[in-house]
């Protein structure tokens, strides 16, 4: 089976220096392969011809499709648009609907004169098919040759995703037929990679040529997941459902979840679930785990709120952490996480609270407690249960460390609560 290829160019000094952080390829990538499209290099380039010119070579050596994005703007670093009509022989054209869009743009919207620079946004290779930009002025390109596709977008991740969804994907199916790429994909914990792999090794030898195991590790949890390909699409996912289930049986222990969601999601899901709500008592995650949470719309119903009691003096007056209990354990203590998770309750009103106190460095640490040193506690009205680790990284990467377990702490209680009430009954 022929597989279709596709190459992402991002163009930008900023994107070459760390200035930027290039989230568009990855958000391409994935729209790609959902349509059955496999990404098989990612490139980035500065703002220089030469550099464009020889990734444009080199990847249409390789690949069936080339997307570029960025360098379309009505400055003098935006080559891209000129070099595109040389590199396809054209000349620049001013596009009349292009023009009439960017006026409208100027004059309704933004309420701006036009500039000559404005103006030359419409400006267009005759060997083009123009896509409309709805989000912005610079608009999208698509160029053909031999049997091949190069689609020009926008930098601007909201203008290049509008592109995506109403042009270039809906062209692409139109122009091939990629073969149906099914994933399925599941999160386990408590378990480490090298030992997963050991533990399911017999499952992964015997699975069909055209399905494939990929080990995603992080922050103490590793995702498994199995992908297909090919243009039999019933037969594909009947097998793959077949070996998914399989898949399952294999880690059931230490099995988290069955669908492609983050720790965070599963808490949200099960709380939803169950009609319960959260709060969170937060100190050295300073309202991350407050942050993921509301990050998703619709989370008021389950997540009420959080009381962020970074100073000492706050866990006293907000949660009535005991002075004594601070002068004599500390702040970052069992005992005082528990006193948060009871001041939490009281003052939120939920079913359920996690409190977090740590030393996230890269600072701050002790013989006794060194940088990384974490306790967590969940609990509600009835148990408050709690753990401690020890994490060894940068303090970005312990606070995100923290959060998920914090969740997964969260999720075993809640769990746990389930069956003693089931097994009450």
């Amino acid at each position: 089976m022929e597989l279709l290829r596709a190459s992402i160019i991002t163009i930008g000094d900023e994107l070459l220096i760390g200035q930027v952080i290039d989230t568009n390829s990855a958000w391409m990538a994935q729209q790609l392969n959902l349509v059955g499209i496999t990404v098989s290099r990612r490139v980035a380039v500065g703002d220089e011809w030469n550099a464009i010119w020889s990734a444009l070579d080199e990847e249409l050596e390789k690949s069936d499709i080339i997307l570029l994005t960025g360098g379309l703007g009505p400055t003098a670093d935006d080559i891209t648009k000129p070099l595109l009509c040389e590199y396809f022989g054209g000349k620049l054209v001013n596009d009349p609907k292009v023009l009439a869009h960017v006026t409208f743009l100027f004059e309704k919207v933004l309420k701006r004169p036009m500039i000559e620079r404005n103006i030359r946004q419409a400006d267009v290779p005759d060997v083009c098919t123009v896509l409309h930009n709805r989000n912005g002025t610079a608009p999208g390109m698509w160029f053909e040759k031999n049997n091949k596709i190069v689609a020009s977008l926008p930098g601007v991740p909201h203008e290049m995703k509008g592109l995506m969804s109403d042009e270039v994907i809906p062209r692409l199916l139109q122009h091939f037929q990629p073969p149906v790429i099914v994933h399925r994909t599941l999160l386990t914990a408590g378990i480490g990679e090298s030992f997963l792999a050991e533990r399911i090794n017999a499952f992964e030898t015997s699975l069909p040529a055209f399905i494939k195991l990929a080990y995603l590790p992080n922050y103490g949890m590793v995702r498994l997941r199995l992908s297909a390909s090919g243009f039999d699409k019933e037969t594909i996912e009947k097998i793959m459902e077949e070996q998914f289930t399989l898949l399952q049986e294999q880690v059931a222990d230490v099995l988290v979840t069955n669908k492609d969601e983050s720790m965070d999601q599963v808490v949200a899901r099960m709380l939803l679930d169950r009609g319960e709500t959260l709060g969170t008592a937060e100190s050295c995650t300073g309202g991350y785990i407050a942050q993921l949470l509301t990050s998703v719309a619709g989370s008021s119903r389950y997540y009420l709120g959080s009381i962020i009691s970074y100073d000492n003096q706050v866990k006293k007056d907000l949660l009535n952490v005991p002075y004594t209990t601070l002068e004599s354990v500390g702040a970052v203590s069992e005992d005082t996480v528990i006193q948060m998770v009871k001041g939490a309750l009281a003052a939120l009103k939920t079913d359920y609270v996690i409190a977090t106190s740590g030393i996230m460095g890269p600072d701050g640490g002790s013989p006794e407690k060194p940088v990384g040193t974490v306790w967590v506690a969940v609990g509600n009205q009835d148990e408050i249960i709690t753990q401690q680790f020890h994490f060894r990284f940068d303090r970005r990467r312990n606070i995100e460390l923290t959060a998920t377990n914090a969740f997964n702490l969260l999720r075993k209680f809640i769990i746990s609560r389930g069956m003693e009430k089931t097994n009450s009954h």
